[in-house]
C-alpha cells in the first residue's frame, strides 16, 4: 500500500454562472490535464434565494458529461430531447452531452429557502465525443450507503466501494464518486485504484490528510504537520485537495468530524480544445461545434 501525496490544497473561488447564480469553483477553465478526466467542479451552496433562483437557463453542451449531486433544495431540469424532471435532496443526475444537447437547470431551494449541490464535468474521449446524448437520473433512495462499525459513512454514488456499487454506470471516465463522513477524532484510510487521478473536496468539518512525505515549503493554504496536511475548519471555506499517485488516502477527522467528496477517474490523456460548455479534441472540431450551434444543426437527429 502507498499513501497518495497531497500535491496541493486550495480554496474554492467565489464566482457567478448562469443567469446570476453565486457559487464556488474548486477548479475549471484552467489546466485540463491537472485532474484529467475531470474538467470542472462547482459547489452551489447558498442560504439566500436571490443568489440562486435565476438559475442556469438554456445552454448547450457537447463532448462532455455532467454530474449533478444535490444535497439540499431542488433543481428542475429540462432538455432539448424532451426530458424534464426534478432533482431533490440526495438525488444525482449524470448527463452524457455527447454530440450535443441544450438543457436548463433551475434551482428552487428547500422549504427554508436554501440550496446546496455540486456539479462535476467529466471529459469524453475523442471516440465518444459525438455519441448520442443520454440521462441517468438517480433517486437518493437508490444510492447505497455503507456505515462502518466506527460510524464512518460512505454514500457510493458511482463505482465500487466496500462491497457496494453505485447506481450510475457506463461512464467513459470509469469514475468513483464517494460522499464520505468520518466522525470526530477518527483516523480512516480509503482505497483508490492507482491508475486513477484523485481529489477530495471538503465541505464540512475539519481534519488532516496524510501525505506520502513531508513536503518542502508551503503550497497555498497547506499547513504541514509532520507528514499530514491540516485542514483547519472547512465548514465555510470549501477546499480542494489534489492527490498524487498511490492507492490510499488517509484522513484524521477533527473535533467536529469531517465530510468530503472523494472522486477519482481514469485519465483520458488526449488534446483538449475548450470553449465554455463545449469540449473537443481540436480547434477545428471546436469551430465546427460553434458553427453547428449558430446554424441550428447542433442537435443531431435521432436515428
Amino acid at each position: 500500500m502507498s499513501i497518495r501525496p497531497t500535491l496541493e490544497m486550495r480554496k474554492a473561488v467565489e464566482t457567478m454562472e448562469g443567469a446570476g447564480v453565486k457559487l464556488h469553483r474548486a477548479f475549471g477553465f484552467q489546466n485540463p490535464t491537472e485532474l484529467d478526466p475531470f474538467l470542472l467542479f462547482d459547489d452551489f451552496r447558498n442560504d439566500h434565494e436571490e443568489d440562486f433562483l435565476r438559475g442556469f437557463p438554456w445552454h448547450p453542451h457537447r463532448g462532455i458529461e455532467t454530474i449533478t449531486y444535490v444535497l439540499d433544495g431542488t433543481v428542475a431540469h429540462a432538455d432539448s430531447l424532451g426530458n424534464a424532471g426534478e432533482l431533490n435532496a440526495g438525488d444525482v443526475q449524470w448527463m452524457t452531452a455527447g454530440s450535443g444537447i441544450l438543457h436548463q437547470e433551475m434551482p428552487r431551494g428547500s422549504a427554508e429557502g436554501k440550496m446546496h449541490g455540486f456539479q462535476l464535468w467529466a471529459n469524453l474521449p475523442g471516440a465518444m465525443k459525438m455519441t448520442a446524448p443520454r440521462y441517468q437520473d438517480v433517486s437518493a433512495t437508490d444510492i447505497p450507503t455503507v456505515v462502518d462499525d466506527d460510524g464512518t459513512s460512505v454514500r457510493v454514488i458511482i463505482g465500487d466501494f466496500w462491497g457496494k456499487t453505485g447506481p450510475v454506470d457506463g461512464i467513459a471516465a470509469d469514475p468513483q464518486y464517494l460522499d464520505i463522513s468520518v466522525p470526530a477524532g477518527l483516523r480512516k484510510t480509503f482505497r483508490v485504484d492507482t491508475y486513477r487521478r484523485a481529489f477530495a473536496y471538503v465541505f464540512a468539518g475539519s481534519g488532516r490528510f496524510s501525505d506520502a512525505s513531508a513536503p518542502t515549503g508551503v503550497l497555498l493554504e497547506k499547513e504541514v504537520m509532520g507528514e499530514e496536511v491540516n485542514i483547519r475548519d472547512m465548514s465555510g471555506n470549501r477546499t480542494l485537495i489534489r492527490f498524487g499517485t498511490g492507492d490510499e488516502v488517509t484522513v484524521q477527522a477533527g473535533d467536529e468530524g469531517i465530510r468530503f467528496l472523494l472522486i477519482s477517474g481514469a485519465p483520458i490523456a488526449e488534446p483538449v480544445a475548450w470553449h465554455g460548455p463545449i469540449v473537443m479534441n481540436t480547434k477545428d472540431e471546436l469551430r465546427q461545434a460553434i458553427k453547428d450551434l449558430n446554424n441550428g444543426t447542433f442537435i443531431q437527429p435521432a436515428h
